[in-house]
């Protein structure tokens, strides 16, 4: 049986998006929750360009329901805290369901179809919609994911490898962070490239660059290699990024957030002016994995 990854993961080129947060109903049974998320049917909500991906609560996916999972893969449980202080905050829940297409409408429609399909087994426990902005640039006018692995190698970075317990599947890292708009933009464009590690107009990274700054931070030589689909979100007053990272290993991630928050180093200058929301990690099974729960399991 092959082990297909949720083809939503590397789906680039998606201009409207909906995140949706998950919290099993205290009265279900687990591996009912899972069967009616395998139940949504990526292949079958395909149409109109409409991609879902799928991630579950790690502890739920491998211990509750004994599924195949990464063995040392949990939750955000605790928050991530810096020496000075600086904090970012565990809000995990029991899945997650992103779904992405060409137009909000028809993300829309589909994901009040997707909720009432779950209604009676989860309920809402966080929702974000968010869109690109400027093509590749995130809200503070920097172009986002410079580092990013390219299509060819990208599943290298972020599928569970063959042969692997969860092979073909993904560990996802879902977080949103605000921005401070207004302190960000007193900046000028040198001071904000200081804090960012790379010039504004064609992301070259500093030389040298700051240690504090995003780009030493969260250098993918020292922390490991992710494959990132971050999107601004929000409205003009309430706004910032949506955090959307994979990777075959939890450690990347977790290791890009000690990092930020000053373990080991100075504090990451950009976690000044944004201030992260959300946390949570989630397992996203192959695509086979998953249907294996199906009321009608394809024969994949």
């Amino acid at each position: 049986m092959l082990t297909a990854p949720q083809a939503g993961i590397f789906a680039l080129g998606t201009s409207a998006h909906s995140y949706i947060e998950l919290t099993l109903r205290r009265e279900v049974e687990p591996v009912a929750f899972v069967r009616s998320l395998a139940d949504l049917r990526e292949p079958r909500t395909t149409a109109a360009g409409i991609n879902f991906v799928i991630g579950v609560r790690p502890e739920l996916w491998r211990d509750e329901i004994r599924a195949a999972a990464p063995k040392q893969l949990h939750g955000f449980v605790e928050p991530v805290v810096g020496p000075d202080g600086f904090s970012m905050p565990a809000t995990q829940h029991d899945a997650c369901l992103w779904i992405a297409g060409p137009a909000y409408d028809i993300v829309f429609d589909t994901a009040r179809l997707a909720l009432g399909a779950l209604a009676d087994v989860a309920t809402i426990a966080d929702e974000t919609s968010s869109w690109p902005y400027r093509r590749s640039l995130d809200l503070t006018g920097f172009i986002d994911g410079t580092e990013n692995p390219s299509l060819a190698r990208a599943a290298d970075v972020a599928l569970v490898p063959a042969g692997a317990e969860g092979a073909g599947g993904s560990v996802l890292l879902l977080q949103r962070w605000t921005h401070d708009a207004t302190a960000w933009e007193a900046l000028d464009v040198a001071q904000q490239e200081a804090v960012i590690g790379r010039t504004k107009d064609a992301s070259v990274e500093l030389a040298p660059r700051p240690p504090d700054s995003h780009v030493a931070r969260t250098d993918q030589e020292d922390c490991g290699d992710i494959f990132r689909r971050n999107m601004p979100f929000g409205s003009v007053t309430v706004h910032g990024t949506m955090f959307v990272g994979f990777a075959a290993d939890q450690r990347p991630l977790a290791r890009m957030l000690e990092q930020m928050v000053g373990i080991g180093g100075p504090r990451d200058a950009l976690t000044r002016f944004t201030t992260p929301q959300t946390g949570a990690y989630y397992f996203v099974p192959a695509i086979s994995d998953l249907h294996r729960f199906a009321t009608d399991p394809d024969d994949d």
